[in-house]
C-alpha cells in the first residue's frame, strides 16, 4: 500500500507534454503525429500543472513527463527545473529518437530529473525497429541506457507485451539484468490509439507470463502496468510456496509458462533467490494514478480517455478527490462481473482501461483476467491478507 491516502493524494501523476513524435509506434495509445499541437499547455500553463501536483502536499505525487516524446519541447529542461524547484521528484518518458543524445540527458540531469524511462519492446534491434516503425530506434535507445546510468540517471525500462513480442521477454530480462536498471515495468495491452491493431494475450496466457514475472522477482526488480491481477498471483504463489504446494499444478499453468520459465533457468534468472521480491503496489486508474493530456484534460489513466476535468478551468486537486469519476474508481462497490464478485477485487479490482476499451462500461470485469472467483487454493485466506 502506498504511504498516504490516495483518495486525497495520487502517488504518481503523469504530464502528457505533446503527443508530437517522429515515431510510428504500433501499440501508441496517443497516436501521436509529427507536428505539436497548438493547443499545448504553455509553458507557464505547465508550471501552474506542476504546482497545483505540488499542493496535494507532502510527500509530493511522483511526477513524470511523457509524450509523444518530452524532446520535441524546448522548454523541456526548463519544465523539469521549475518541476524540481517546486520540490516535485521529477521523470522523463522520452522516445528513442535522434534527440535522445548523451548532452539532452546531462541537461535533464542538471535541470534536476531523477529518472527517465526508456522502452525496450523487442530483444533485437529489427524486431524493435520494426515494433516502433522507424529504423534506428534500438540502437538509440540502447545508447540513451548505457548514458543515463553515466551520468548518475536511474533508468526505468518499459516492455509492452504481445502475441509477437512475447518470446522476446527472457531476452529482455537478461538485458535488464546485466545493464541494471531501477524498475523493470511490464505492459499488457489495452487496445486503445493504435493498439487496437495489435494482438495482445488472452487471459490463460496472461496468467502464464504473470506467473513467469513472479518468478524473475528473485532476480529483477519487475512490476506490471495495466496487470493489477499481478497483485493476485503474487500473493497466491507466496501461499503456495509457504506451504510447499507445486504452483504450476495447482494453478493451472500452461505451456507458455514452461517455455517462458525454462528459457529463464537456462540464463540463471529464476531459482536462486539474490534479492527481496518487489511487492506490486495498489495503484490503479484513478486510484493514486492521475493522467494529465497535452491540453490539460484530466483523466483516470492514459489508457483510459475518459475525461474528468481540464486544469485550465478547476484545480487537479479538486479534481482527483471530488470527481465523480474518480471517486467512482476507488469504489469496488461498483465493480461488476466476475470482476465484482471477486474476493481480491479491493486488492485488484481488474484493469478499469481494458475492461472500457473491449466493452465500452468502465465497470466490466477485465477480460485479460481468467480468473474465476473463489477458485484459487485457500481463496479465503488469501483474501484476508
Amino acid at each position: 500500500m502506498p504511504r498516504h491516502d490516495v483518495r486525497e493524494r495520487p502517488f504518481i501523476v503523469i504530464w502528457e507534454a505533446t503527443q508530437a513524435c517522429p515515431l510510428a509506434c504500433r501499440h501508441c495509445r496517443a497516436s501521436a503525429r509529427p507536428r505539436r499541437d497548438g493547443r499545448e499547455l504553455t509553458t507557464d500553463e505547465a508550471t501552474a500543472l506542476m504546482a497545483q501536483v505540488a499542493a496535494f502536499g507532502q510527500p509530493a505525487p511522483l511526477f513524470v513527463i511523457t509524450g509523444g516524446d518530452p524532446f520535441q519541447r524546448p522548454d523541456l529542461a526548463e519544465l523539469v527545473r521549475r518541476g524540481a524547484a517546486l520540490g516535485l521528484p521529477v521523470s522523463v518518458s522520452p522516445s528513442g529518437t535522434p534527440t535522445l543524445t548523451r548532452a539532452a540527458l546531462a541537461g535533464l540531469r542538471d535541470a534536476g530529473a531523477r529518472a527517465i524511462s526508456l522502452s525496450v519492446d523487442a530483444a533485437t534491434a529489427a524486431a524493435h525497429d520494426g515494433f516502433r516503425g522507424v529504423p534506428g530506434v534500438w540502437q538509440l535507445t540502447h545508447r540513451a541506457w548505457r548514458d543515463a546510468r553515466d551520468l548518475g540517471l536511474k533508468v526505468q525500462i518499459n516492455t509492452t507485451v504481445t502475441r509477437d513480442t512475447v518470446h522476446d521477454l527472457p531476452q529482455i530480462a537478461a538485458q535488464v539484468h546485466q545493464r541494471g536498471a531501477l524498475l523493470w515495468s511490464v505492459f499488457f495491452l489495452v487496445p486503445t490509439g493504435r493498439g487496437r491493431d495489435v494482438r495482445g494475450l488472452d487471459a490463460a496466457e496472461t496468467e502464464d507470463v504473470l506467473n513467469v514475472l513472479y518468478d524473475l522477482g528473485e532476480t529483477v526488480p519487475v512490476k506490471t502496468t495495466e496487470a493489477h491481477h499481478f497483485r493476485r498471483v503474487c500473493l497466491q504463489r507466496d501461499a503456495l510456496a509457504g506451504r510447499g504446494e507445486d504452483h504450476l499444478t495447482a494453478l493451472g499453468l500452461g505451456a507458455m509458462y514452461r517455455d517462458l520459465r525454462a528459457r529463464l533457468e537456462e540464463r540463471g534468472l529464476v531459482g536462486r533467490p539474490g534479492r527481496v521480491r518487489r511487492a506490486p503496489l495498489r495503484v490503479s486508474a484513478g486510484n493514486g494514478f492521475v493522467f494529465v493530456s497535452h491540453r490539460g484534460d484530466v483523466h483516470p489513466s492514459g489508457f483510459l480517455p475518459v475525461p474528468a476535468g481540464d486544469v485550465r478551468q478547476r484545480s487537479l486537486v479538486d479534481i482527483y478527490r471530488d470527481s465523480p469519476l474518480f471517486t467512482g474508481l476507488r469504489d469496488p462497490g461498483r465493480l461488476r462481473g466476475r470482476c465484482g464478485a471477486c474476493e481480491f477485487r479491493f486488492l485488484c479490482g481488474g484493469s478499469r482501461a481494458r475492461a472500457y476499451a473491449v466493452t465500452g462500461d468502465l465497470w466490466a470485469e477485465d477480460p485479460s483476467c481468467g480468473y474465476q472467483p473463489g477458485s484459487g487454493p485457500r481463496p479465503e485466506a488469501l483474501a484476508d491478507t
